[in-house]
C-alpha cells in the first residue's frame, strides 16, 4: 500500500506519537508528520512528565471564575493573560466563564478519561518495550506557609469527594522540603495513584519507534493545509501534495488551521509554560513534588529535575518573556535548590479549549 492509503497523524508530540502506534497495532498503514523528531518540540518536550490522574476536574470554575486575579503574574502568580490581544481573546474567555458553571457536568464526562491515565500508560509503555521510562509511586503536593495545613486538609477534602485517594505526606519528605526551604512550616499531601516518566521526549521516540517496527512511517515535512478530495484527504505540505485516505490533526496549538476546509472552528488557544532544568541535582523525592503556595512542579527525569511553571497566553511564536525563567530560578533558589543564570531553560506552547474538555 502507498500513502494514499495511508492514515496521516499530522504531528508527533505525544498525542500523535501515541495515536500513530494504536493504529499500526490494529493494522492501519500509518503516516507520522510532522517538520520535528518526534517530541522535540512543543509541550511534548517541555512538559513537566507528570501524570495528572488526579485531575479529575476541568480547570474552569466558579472560584477561579471570580478570583483568577490574585493568580496573575503582576501579583506574583503563574497567570498571565493577553491584554493586549483582548479583542480576539474575549470569545474564548466568555466560553470559559461559561464553561465555569458546567464544571459537576463536565467532571462526570472528563473524569473517566483521566483517572486512568497512569495505568493506561504502563501497559502502553510495557508493551512497547520501555516501561522503564515510567515511575509509579505518585506525587506529593506541599503548602509553606501557616496557612498549609488548613490548606491541605481542605485539598485532601476534595480529593475524596472526587474518588481520588491521598494520604498524608511522609514525615520524611517533609523534613527533606523545609530542611531544604529552610523553614519549620509545612503540610503536604501524597498522592499514591499517579506517576510520572523521566523522559517526555523519550517517550515520544519510543511510540514512533514502535509505530514504525509496525509498518509506519514517518515523513519530516510541514503540513500546511488540509482539504477535502473525494473520499480521501489532500495534504499540502511544504515538500509538495500527498494525499492519503484518512487525517488525524494532532498538530498541538497549530490544529485549528488546519480544519478550516471542513467547516470544523476548534476554539483553541495557546498556553504557554516554561521550565529550567537542574542537571545532576539530587531530588528531595523519587517523585514530583508540587510546591502549591509557588505554581512549581519539581521533577525528577534523567539525570536532572525540571522545574516547571507559568500559564502564559501567548502566540506561540512570541518572545519568552525573561522575566518568568528568572523568577522560576530565584524561586527554586528560595525553595533550597541549587540554580544558577546558566541553567539551561525553556518555552513552549499547549493548546487548551475554553471549557478544559
Amino acid at each position: 500500500m502507498g500513502e494514499q492509503d495511508s492514515v496521516a497523524v499530522i504531528g508527533a508530540g505525544v498525542v500523535g506519537c501515541a495515536i500513530a502506534w494504536s493504529l499500526t497495532r490494529e493494522g492501519w498503514p500509518v503516516m507520522l508528520a510532522d517538520p520535528a523528531e518526534p517530541g522535540s518540540g512543543g509541550a511534548s518536550f517541555g512538559n513537566a512528565g507528570h501524570l495528572g490522574a488526579e485531575l479529575v476536574e476541568p480547570l474552569p470554575s466558579p472560584a477561579l471564575l471570580f478570583g483568577f486575579w490574585r493568580q496573575l503574574f503582576v501579583f506574583g502568580g503563574a497567570l498571565d493573560l493577553p491584554w493586549r490581544r483582548l479583542p480576539q481573546f474575549a470569545p474564548w474567555a466568555w466560553r470559559f466563564a461559561a464553561a465555569a458553571f458546567r464544571q459537576r457536568a463536565n467532571t462526570r464526562q472528563f473524569a473517566p478519561l483521566v483517572r486512568p491515565a497512569a495505568a493506561a500508560w504502563e501497559r502502553t509503555l510495557r508493551e512497547i518495550g520501555s516501561r522503564a521510562l515510567l515511575r509509579r509511586n505518585g506525587h506529593h503536593q506541599v503548602w509553606l506557609t501557616p496557612a498549609g495545613a488548613r490548606k491541605a486538609a481542605a485539598e485532601a477534602r476534595r480529593m475524596e469527594r472526587l474518588g481520588v485517594p491521598t494520604a498524608p505526606a511522609s514525615p520524611e519528605l517533609l523534613r527533606a522540603v523545609a530542611r531544604a526551604a529552610g523553614t519549620d512550616t509545612i503540610a503536604g499531601l501524597e498522592f499514591p495513584d499517579t506517576g510520572h516518566v523521566l523522559d517526555p521526549r523519550g517517550v515520544c521516540e519510543a511510540l514512533a519507534r514502535a509505530a514504525v517496527a509496525r509498518g509506519a512511517s514517518v515523513r519530516r515535512l510541514r503540513v500546511l493545509e488540509l482539504a477535502p478530495c473525494g473520499d480521501r484527504i489532500e495534504l499540502r505540505t511544504d515538500a509538495g501534495t500527498l494525499t492519503v485516505s484518512a487525517a488525524i490533526v494532532c498538530a498541538g496549538v497549530w490544529s485549528a488551521p488546519l480544519l478550516a476546509h471542513f467547516g470544523l472552528r476548534a476554539p483553541l488557544e495557546a498556553v504557554r509554560g516554561y521550565h529550567v532544568e537542574l542537571p545532576g541535582h539530587a531530588p528531595l523525592a523519587d517523585a514530583p513534588v508540587v510546591y502549591m503556595d509557588d505554581d512549581i512542579v519539581v521533577t525528577p527525569l534523567a539525570s536532572r529535575l525540571r522545574a516547571t511553571s507559568y500559564m502564559e497566553f501567548s502566540v506561540p511564536e512570541a518572545a519568552p518573556d525573561p522575566r518568568k525563567p528568572a523568577r522560576l530560578a530565584a524561586t527554586l533558589r528560595r525553595l533550597g535548590y541549587r540554580c544558577d543564570s546558566g541553567n539551561s531553560g525553556w518555552v513552549g506552547p499547549r493548546p487548551v479549549l475554553p471549557d478544559y474538555l
